[in-house]
């Protein structure tokens, strides 16, 4: 035989030797990777991804494919001519048409979330941290989010500020028109609903500025203008006959002629509510201004020093302000040198602020607040809730026992540089903790002179609350004070609720405890250390 006739005979006995017995098809590559990598009752399954096979545990899903080619193996084959007979016998589905593709592609998730909620989820984060930039940043997304970004109703609180503040002046006055030109097409689209306004660093354009917010933003409250320059009169009227519900100013480390805060007010009149300024040499006129009635409805005052400091005193007639603002709830006169303007022998005493609620006569320079004073001042105040005299040497625990107001909750009388302690009260504290040991919840005596016993006294009025309730005070600073370690363990266990301690600079404590204590958790440690430690020898 040939060679070549030997090779086909070969070749033919392979095939026929390697053929599948007769009724069994050939198997296909995926089912013998199956079997191979992934048997039955392994416990483990074939994942088929793209380009690649993965081997997992677990059960897995049930393998259509191999379980319909299986059921088609065990049936048995039909005789001939059985197939067309029952293909002829079995009838004809209805012809469907095939629903048409959608246009375009998906719009993404974004656009499915309704307006309603949008506004809401974008009114929460606004209100959280502002409508810049998180605003300007969601409007980019899709068309449904620059939709719910451009509600008005979503920027009632903005503030306006030139990217290149505090470089040269050049450069600052480009920034400033740069921005104004935005804002010329962004406060009639976005603003028309804006309620608090703050304008911080503009130098050369805030008249532009004031006159686009009078054109459309008739909703506005509240205006600051911080560092700012060029404020006119004719500017501040104009804002204030186009904003009727405006009646809130704060011109504080601003250049603001008194002449255009003075007309401001007039125009303003009684529904001006809160008010702050910074004192200098025209504060005097604004101050007459208030004094004279112009805003009987006033309820917030504060006059604080600017970066410089003036040194010269303020005069303040008391009985004149309580009969000019007779409806003020909060009143601060921060950091500055005030002296009240002597009454008089043949003076009637003033009606006083029936509804005070906060005072703050805080300062670190020479105070001449004393008890007569702050008499004169919270006459007719039961409803006083917060009273801050930190730096007042002069006022003594006698003269706050006498002071009409019942329930105290913030008292501050730490006092901060003060280098003459010889003429601190020694002794009194008790009663002040007596009188509101059951409302107070923040209590400052830092740097006061009172004795270990003294102190031992007024914090132990907080071991006996009232009605059998634990006391409500959260805050203590007794930062330089004399107290014992005796005393410190009996208020944190009198005290459930304190939240905060401060313990810096107190000579009778062991070392290792003079610190500030923030938090339940370390208030609690502190107590047990207190607890642990061995006592300190006198």
């Amino acid at each position: 035989m040939a060679p070549g006739g030997v090779r086909r005979v070969r070749r033919a006995r392979r095939r026929v030797r390697g053929a599948p017995p007769a009724g069994e098809r050939a198997r296909s590559a995926e089912d013998w990777w199956w079997d191979r990598l992934a048997p039955s009752g392994s416990g483990f399954h074939l994942l088929q991804a793209d380009s690649m096979l993965l081997v997992l545990p677990g059960a897995g899903p049930a393998r259509a494919r191999a379980h319909r080619r299986a059921a088609r193996r065990a049936q048995p084959l039909p005789p001939p001519g059985a197939r067309a007979a029952a293909a002829k016998a079995r009838p004809r589905p209805a012809p469907t048409t095939a629903p048409a593709p959608p246009q375009g592609p998906d719009p993404g998730w974004g656009d499915r979330i309704p307006l309603e909620i949008l506004l809401q989820i974008f009114g929460l984060l606004v209100a959280a941290d502002g409508p810049m930039p998180f605003l300007g940043r969601a409007a980019r997304v899709c068309r449904r989010w620059h939709e719910a970004a451009s509600q008005p109703a979503l920027w009632h609180t903005v503030t306006l500020s030139p990217p290149l503040a505090g470089r040269s002046t050049k450069g600052g006055a480009k920034a400033e028109k740069k921005l104004l030109a935005s804002l010329e097409w962004l406060m009639p689209s976005r603003f028309s609903q804006l309620q608090r306004l703050t304008l911080i660093h503009w130098k050369s354009q805030v008249h532009p500025v004031l006159k686009l917010v009078s054109e459309s933003c008739p909703r506005l409250t509240f205006l600051k203008l911080s560092d700012c320059h060029g404020v006119t009169s004719d500017t501040l009227v104009t804002l204030a006959r186009a904003c009727p519900q405006l009646h809130s100013l704060d011109v504080q480390h601003s250049m603001v002629e008194s002449t255009a805060v003075v007309n401001f007010l007039e125009e303003v009149g009684p529904r001006m509510r809160k008010l702050w300024l910074t004192y200098g040499s025209q504060t005097t006129a604004i101050l007459g201004a208030l004094l004279g009635g112009c805003c009987p409805q006033l309820q917030l005052l504060e006059v604080s020093t600017g970066i410089h400091r003036n040194n010269t005193p303020l005069q303040l007639p008391l009985e004149a302000l309580q009969r000019g603002c007779p409806q003020l709830q909060v009143l601060r006169l921060l950091n500055l040198i005030w002296l009240p303007k002597p009454a008089g022998r043949a003076a009637t005493p003033g009606p006083g602020f029936p509804r005070l609620e906060e005072l703050c006569l805080a300062g670190s320079t020479c105070s001449f607040v004393s008890d007569e004073a702050l008499s004169r001042l919270l006459r007719g105040s039961p409803g006083l809730r917060l009273l801050d005299l930190r730096g007042c040497a002069r006022v003594t625990p006698v003269g706050l026992h006498d002071l009409p107001c019942q329930e105290l909750e913030q008292l501050y009388l730490g006092l901060y540089g003060v280098s003459d302690r010889l003429t601190l009260a020694k002794e009194g504290s008790p009663l002040l903790t007596h009188k509101w040991c059951h409302t107070l919840r923040e209590l400052d005596l830092s740097g006061q002179g009172f004795s270990e016993k003294d102190l031992e006294q007024a914090l132990a009025a907080f071991s006996g609350a009232p009605g059998g309730s634990p006391p409500a005070l959260c805050s203590l600073n007794l930062r330089g004070t004399r107290v014992t370690p005796s005393t410190v363990s009996s208020v944190i266990s009198s005290c459930p609720g304190l939240r905060y301690l401060n313990l810096e600079s107190c000579r009778c404590l062991p070392r290792g405890l003079k610190r500030a204590y923030r938090g339940p958790e370390e208030v609690q440690g502190c107590l047990e250390q207190l607890l642990t430690c061995p006592p300190s020898p006198s």
